[in-house]
C-alpha cells in the first residue's frame, strides 16, 4: 500500500507537552493481560514481558487500572494502599521496571486513581472503626447515626451504582456511606487530611516517572453533606442518568460544583513537573458538565461516554461527534473517543445488539437471547475502529479489541467476580465478561496468558482471534489496527474535521485539514465511493464500492 507523504508529523515524544491531546492510549487491565509467574492472575512482569505487542501496535502510551493492594471486592477498585503494589501482581521494583521498559520503546504510562472511596482494608478505615462516633479518623469518611427509634434504617434513601442501598452498618450502631460496594467506604473530601495524603499520592508516582492519571469516577468526590441529608425520593434519582433532573451542580453527590476545587488543586501539582503530568476524568455527566472537568486548570481531558453509547446510526453519531469537538474547543481540551473498556459490553457484540436490548438481560441469557452474530459484530466494529480513528483527539483501547475480541456473555455464574452479581441478587451478571484473559497464543491452558489457567475461563473460540494467529496475517484485525495505528501517526495534523452533506442516507464523510477523507457506510446498500486514493478500508471493497458496515480512509 503507497501512503501519500504529509508535511509535518506531531511530536509524541517527551519533549512534547501537548503529547496527549491527539494520543492512541492502550488501557491495560493487569489482572487479565498476561501472567508471568503462573498463578492464573496477570502481573506486572506479564506487562512488562508484552510492551513490545504495544510499542509493535503503535500506541503512544499504556493506562494501567488499579494495580494496588486489593481485596479484590471490585477488581481492583478497592484500594488498600495508593503508593504500593498488590503482592500478587509484583513489588514497587517491578513497577519501576515496567515503567522504565515502557519508556525504552517510547510509550507513556499512566496509572489510575481511585480517589472517591478505599477499601475497608485500608489503615484509615480500620482506624476509623476502632475509634468510634464522633472521632476524628471516622470524619475521613461518611459516617452517620441512622433513623428510626433505634437507629436501624439507613440515613437516606441513598442507593448504590451496584445495587440496593448506599449505607452499611457497623457493630456499635452507626452507618457509613459506599456509592459502590460495601468494602468501598466513599471518604469524605471535606476533611483535609484526605486532600492532604491525595497530594502526597500524585507525587509519589509522579516521582517515580508516571506521565499522567485516569481519574476513577472523578465526578463524584465532592457531596452534599449538610444536615440532615436530603432523600432522593426515588431510588432511580441515585444514578448519574438522573442528572438532568437536578440544577447543574446540586445533585447531592455527584457533579457538585466544589469537585472543580479538588482538581484545580491537584493541577498545581501535575504542572509542577516537566513536562506536567497529563489526567483524564472518567465522568459520568452531560456533555456540557463533563467539559469542564478538561479545562486546563483542571484535569484537562474527560473521557467521552457520550461517543460510547450512541448506537451504530450516522445522524446520532455525527451530532455527537460535533458536539464533543465543539465542547472539547470551548474548554479548551481535545476530544476523546472510546469504544470499549472494561466496564462495559465489548463492541464486536454490542454494535451488533438490537437498540432496545437490555444488556443486563442478554448477558443472564448467556449471550442468546438475542443470538449475536459475531461475523457481523467484526465487521461493524472494525468499521467503527476506524470512524473513531480518524477523528481529531486522543482515542483509549481497551486490551484485546485489537484482536476483535467479542464479549464472553456465556461465563458460568460460579466463576464470576463481579460484585454486581451478588449485590443485586443475581439480577445482574456484571462485567467480567470483557475482564477474561487475553489469549496470545493458540494454544495452551490459557492460550498464552500464562503456564497454567486463568482466573477466568477462556472459550475454546479465543484461539482464533489470539495474537499468535493473526500476527502477519493480511486483513486480520491485529493488522489493522498497526496499520492504521502507524498510518494516523503519519496523517494526523490538526485538530479539525470538514462534513460532506453530499452523502447517501446512512454514510459519514468528513475531510481532514491534512488532506485526507474517511468515508463510513453504515447503512445496508452498497455506495459509490468519492474520489481519492485507497488508504485503508476496513473490509475490502466491492468492485471499488463501499459495502455495509464498512469505513475506507482516502488520500485527497
Amino acid at each position: 500500500m503507497t501512503v501519500r507523504s504529509t508535511t509535518s508529523t506531531p511530536d509524541l515524544s517527551s519533549k512534547d507537552p501537548d503529547w496527549w491531546r491527539q494520543a492512541v492510549i492502550y488501557q491495560v487491565y493487569p489482572r487479565s493481560f498476561a501472567d508471568a509467574d503462573g498463578d492464573g492472575l496477570g502481573d506486572l512482569r506479564g506487562v512488562t514481558q508484552r510492551l513490545t505487542h504495544l510499542a509493535a501496535l503503535g500506541v503512544d502510551a499504556l493506562w494501567l487500572s488499579p494495580f494496588y493492594p486489593s481485596e479484590l471486592a471490585d477488581g481492583g477498585y478497592d484500594v488498600d494502599d495508593y503508593r504500593d503494589v498488590d503482592p500478587r501482581l509484583g513489588t514497587l521494583d517491578d513497577f519501576d521496571a515496567m515503567a522504565a521498559e515502557a519508556h525504552r520503546l517510547g510509550l507513556k504510562v499512566i496509572v489510575d486513581l481511585v480517589p472517591n472511596h478505599t477499601s475497608h482494608r485500608h489503615a484509615w478505615f480500620r482506624e476509623a472503626l476502632d475509634a468510634g462516633p464522633g472521632s476524628a479518623a471516622r470524619d475521613r469518611y461518611v459516617f452517620r447515626d441512622g433513623r428510626g427509634a433505634h437507629g436501624e434504617l439507613p440515613p437516606t434513601d441513598w442507593q448504590s451504582v451496584f445495587g440496593g442501598s448506599a449505607w452499611q452498618r457497623v457493630p456499635d450502631g452507626q452507618w457509613y456511606l459506599h456509592l459502590f460496594a460495601p468494602q468501598q467506604p466513599d471518604l469524605n473530601w471535606e476533611n483535609e487530611q484526605v486532600r492532604a495524603d491525595f497530594r502526597t499520592t500524585l507525587r509519589f508516582w509522579c516521582d517515580r516517572g508516571v506521565d499522567g492519571f485516569r481519574v476513577d469516577v472523578a465526578h463524584a468526590l465532592v457531596k452534599d453533606l449538610t444536615e440532615p441529608l436530603r432523600d432522593l425520593g426515588s431510588p432511580e434519582l441515585s444514578g448519574e442518568a438522573a442528572l438532568t433532573r437536578f440544577a447543574p451542580g446540586t445533585h447531592p453527590f455527584y457533579d457538585r460544583d466544589e469537585v472543580h476545587e479538588v482538581y484545580r488543586d491537584w493541577r498545581k501539582i501535575l504542572d509542577a513537573y516537566t513536562p506536567p503530568r497529563t489526567a483524564v476524568a472518567e465522568a459520568w455527566v452531560p456533555g456540557p458538565r463533563r467539559v469542564l472537568y478538561a479545562r486546563p486548570d483542571e484535569l484537562g481531558q474527560a473521557f467521552n461516554f457520550e461517543y460510547l453509547q450512541t448506537g451504530w446510526d450516522a445522524a446520532e453519531l455525527r451530532e455527537v461527534i460535533t458536539g464533543s469537538l465543539a465542547d472539547a474547543r470551548a474548554a479548551g481540551a481535545s476530544a476523546t473517543w472510546v469504544l470499549s473498556n472494561h466496564d462495559v459490553v465489548r463492541h464486536a457484540t454490542r454494535l451488533v445488539l438490537p437498540p432496545d436490548t437490555d444488556t443486563d438481560a442478554w448477558l443472564l441469557s448467556g449471550g442468546h437471547a438475542p443470538a449475536v452474530d459475531a461475523a457481523a459484530g467484526l465487521r461493524r466494529a472494525r468499521a467503527a475502529t476506524l470512524l473513531m480513528l480518524a477523528l481529531p483527539g486522543s482515542a483509549y483501547l481497551y486490551q484485546g479489541e485489537e484482536l476483535g475480541l467479542p464479549e464472553v456473555a456465556d461465563l458460568p455464574t460460579e466463576v464470576l467476580q463481579d460484585p454486581i452479581w451478588e449485590q443485586t441478587g443475581h439480577v445482574r451478571k456484571g462485567r467480567d465478561g470483557c475482564r477474561v484473559p487475553l489469549p496470545w497464543t493458540t494454544e495452551g491452558p490459557s492460550y498464552g496468558f500464562g503456564t497454567g489457567a486463568a482466573w477466568l475461563p477462556q472459550p475454546p473460540g479465543f484461539a482464533a482471534y489470539a495474537v499468535q494467529a493473526q500476527d502477519g496475517v493480511a486483513g486480520s484485525t491485529l493488522e489493522l489496527y498497526r496499520t492504521a495505528l502507524r498510518l494516523r501517526r503519519k496523517l494526523l495534523d490538526g485538530e479539525a474535521l470538514t462534513w460532506s452533506d453530499d452523502v447517501p442516507a446512512g454514510v459519514l464523510r468528513f475531510d481532514r485539514s491534512e488532506g485526507w477523507r474517511c468515508v463510513t457506510n453504515l447503512s445496508g446498500r452498497t455506495v459509490d465511493l468519492p474520489a481519492g486514493e485507497v488508504l485503508l478500508s476496513s473490509a475490502p471493497l466491492e468492485d471499488g464500492r463501499l459495502g455495509p458496515d464498512t469505513t475506507v480512509w482516502l488520500g485527497l
